[in-house]
């Protein structure tokens, strides 16, 4: 990484090399469009050239660096391509044209369910909704994401625990404010 910082792009290409795999997978799993995921990716890497200064050896390792960065990309791609469906779909007024099975209440209250879900996991520290968010959402094992996050599968298995718990306490306190 010290190369890196230098602006050495040979260096840079050897960060690729060990991470792009990696990436893709993380970006493919949360986007599920091999497109989509490849362009998340060079967003991802043409951001980490350009902010290569930024990184910090004692915040983390070079790869769970990365991951984040595609993480946090990847969940910009994602709100982009829902806002712009959500414009076309408005512009095009199928709302009034299409009966919606969707706004049903069991629908309603799926939403509902993922808006709380959402919230709580916001509550959590950064390091126990990564592993989280890579596990449910990513669809990881305890084994991947230690091998992702450079970490002891301990500390992956502890950081879930203890998320998984809190959003426990938490959604159970938000299910008892609904029902009043």
């Amino acid at each position: 990484m010290q190369l890196v910082r230098q602006g050495d792009p040979r260096a840079f290409e050897t960060v690729y090399d060990r991470h792009g795999g990696a990436a893709f997978s993380l970006a493919y799993r949360m986007v599920g469009n091999r497109v989509v995921a490849e362009d998340v990716v060079q967003e991802a890497f043409l951001s980490i050239w350009r902010s290569r200064l930024r990184y910090e050896s004692e915040r983390g390792s070079v790869r769970s660096w990365v991951l984040g960065i595609v993480h946090h990309r990847t969940i910009d791609a994602l709100r982009r391509n829902l806002t712009h469906d959500r414009r076309r779909t408005s512009a095009e007024g199928l709302e009034e044209r299409q009966e919606a099975p969707e706004r049903t209440d069991v629908e309603a209250a799926r939403r509902e369910e993922a808006r709380s879900v959402r919230a709580a996991l916001e509550t959590l520290p950064d390091q126990q909704t990564k592993v989280i968010e890579l596990a449910y959402f990513g669809g990881f094992t305890h084994t991947q994401i230690a091998e992702m996050l450079d970490m002891p599968i301990g500390t992956v298995k502890g950081r879930m625990r203890l998320g998984l718990e809190k959003l426990r306490r938490e959604l159970s306190g938000r299910v008892g404010e609904l029902a009043v």
